[in-house]
């Protein structure tokens, strides 16, 4: 699958090595433009091409977007529509700023904008350092460490799932965007080292 990272910080470097590793045709993209991620992309092997973000969005069938929320609006809508979008973000409004939500989750409101994306919250809830070392496809999927994400498109979220499980996480439903507040930081499930029953017991209480 082709897949296109918006975000070159520590989530997007990470998941562009992982599925580049498992087989998938990345391209990143960072706000500087190409030419600042040329080396990162040559250290990261396996194909990996450095583009603009209005390109890495054009390019993947699916784009993970991994810009601090607080630059939401200048994300490449158009180049997004009808495609599914991993949302990464949390809202931080200490670094973001104070930005009117309407009452949303973070990605129900990044769903409003983004209009006509299929997006599924994931990655939010998990350390890049994390990410990096805890994924592993020899062990049984109930023994793996799990990932939340949380859609209203349940076909999106089945695609997002294998990919998860592709590097060696299990993925856990957290149900529609709205739920995606209980993944956010300061919840229970937000950095838990858990397993997917032991994730699943903790979002049921939520």
């Amino acid at each position: 699958m082709k897949i296109g990272i918006l975000g070159a910080g520590h989530i997007g470097k990470a998941l562009a090595r992982l599925l580049a590793e498992a087989g998938h045709d990345i391209g990143i993209s960072n706000s500087r433009g190409p030419d600042t991620l040329r080396e990162l992309a040559e250290q990261l092997g396996h194909g990996v091409k450095a583009y603009t973000n209005e390109d890495a969005a054009r390019f993947g069938e699916l784009v993970i977007e991994t810009v601090p929320f607080g630059h939401y609006a200048d994300l490449p809508a158009v180049q997004m529509e009808g495609k599914i979008v991993i949302d990464t973000a949390n809202y931080y409004p200490e670094r973001d700023g104070q930005i009117d939500l309407g009452g949303l989750s973070e990605s129900a409101f990044m769903a409003r904008h983004l209009s006509g994306a299929r997006v599924v919250k994931a990655f939010n809830a998990i350390q890049a350092s994390h990410l990096e070392t805890l994924g592993d496809t020899s062990k049984p999927l109930g023994e793996r460490r799990a990932i939340p994400i949380a859609s209203d498109d349940a076909e999106a979220k089945a695609v997002v799932s294998t990919l998860i499980e592709e590097i060696g996480f299990a993925a856990v439903d957290n149900g529609n965007l709205e739920r995606s507040k209980n993944q956010q930081p300061g919840t229970p499930i937000y950095g838990a080292e858990v397993n997917a029953q032991q994730a699943q017991d903790i979002l049921a209480k939520q």
